[in-house]
């Protein structure tokens, strides 16, 4: 193999590959990218079995073809430092060759042929939904899920496709994320991904792209990349019955100015209480070492008395700050009983504290 290539384009595809890569045993072949040159497209690969990434540029000189191992961080330190213009790539006297102008660099390669496979699935198995649903979606409930909790399926974000719509679902277990659309499928379906491929998956796709699925991985395909991550298996928790079915008081509220009141108190703590009064909200915190933080806003409420709930701040600022409208709705049923904030769509029911 020997191509030639522009850095930036170069740099930018390694770059994109890194989350993929195998970070601590460097001999192991999923340390290392896989490059293909053949049909004037070069095709790059990173994976560590549990996601893994393709991307394609036809933005190459291939001189001869062929593919290539080499060790997917090293490769990109190497790149970074080289200026900006064309590198050549070869395979030669069985090692990896960098060259630009004056500098050189070699690396040692594996056998190509022992690079994973990539899932591939077939049309029946597609999922329709379009990529700003998912990638808006997955964002707005992304903060909600658990990390390293020993029941693995919270530790991902369920899509649960429905006759008549579709929910993407996530919860560490005191609050839960939902966000529904009106779909109309002929097929029903619950698939949990990994958090680490959520957050991946924000970061590659824009455009629009193509869905696959089988009870092992899900797989997306855009123009440019092509994408898998294994599912967790396990059953989530049944969703439907955390969320309340009647709520006594709704009360819209003023995004912007329930931020600022709230990180106000968040300097002393991340617990508080919010208080509600006829005409206003009381804002304070809850910690216990004679230091004290208070606030109010004037807001008129449907409380004659007052109504107090207490709650992790955090959770309050994480779904104010995936919403794109300035006003949402809490809707309050008693003090110790679980919350709902809504906008649009998007709801995060809460666990408050109990004081």
């Amino acid at each position: 193999m020997k191509i030639v290539i522009g850095k930036s384009i170069l740099e930018n595809i390694l770059t994109s590959s890194q989350p993929f890569l195998e970070k601590k045993d460097t001999s192991q072949i999923t340390s290392h990218v896989y490059l293909k040159a053949k049909n004037n497209i070069l095709t790059i690969k990173a994976t560590d079995y549990e996601i893994g990434l393709k991307t394609t540029t036809d933005e190459v000189k291939i001189s001869h073809e062929g593919e290539i191992t080499a060790n997917g961080k090293k490769f990109l330190d190497i790149i970074r430092i080289l200026k900006d213009a064309d590198i050549v790539l070869e395979h030669k006297n069985n090692q990896f060759h960098i060259t630009q102008a004056h500098s050189s660099f070699k690396l040692p390669i594996f056998s190509s042929n022992e690079f994973p496979k990539f899932p591939v699935l077939e049309e029946e198995s597609k999922i329709s939904i379009d990529s700003y649903t998912l990638i808006h979606s997955l964002k707005q409930i992304s903060s909600t899920i658990d990390t390293n909790n020993p029941k693995f399926e919270l530790n991902g974000a369920l899509i649960d496709i429905k006759e008549n719509n579709i929910n993407f679902v996530s919860t560490d277990t005191r609050r839960l994320a939902i966000v529904q659309f009106k779909n109309e499928s002929k097929k029903e379906l619950s698939i949990i991904i990994p958090k680490k491929a959520i957050l991946e998956i924000q970061k590659l796709f824009f455009d629009n792209i193509e869905i696959y699925y089988d009870k092992t991985y899900l797989v997306i395909h855009s123009k440019q990349y092509l994408f898998f991550t294994k599912l967790i298996n396990g059953q989530f928790p049944q969703y439907d019955r955390i969320i309340p079915k009647e709520i006594q008081y709704n009360i819209l509220l003023p995004k912007t100015i329930m931020i600022e009141a709230i990180k106000q108190i968040t300097t002393i703590s991340n617990d508080m209480k919010i208080i509600f009064h006829k005409d206003k909200i009381i804002f304070e915190n809850l910690s216990n070492d004679n230091i004290e933080a208070k606030t109010e806003i004037l807001h008129v409420t449907e409380f004659d008395e007052p109504f107090t709930i207490a709650v992790n701040s955090r959770y309050i600022l994480d779904f104010l700050n995936n919403i794109d409208s300035q006003e949402f709705t809490i809707g309050l049923n008693q003090s110790n009983l679980p919350f709902i904030l809504q906008s649009g769509n998007f709801k995060t029911i809460i666990m408050p504290i109990v004081i």
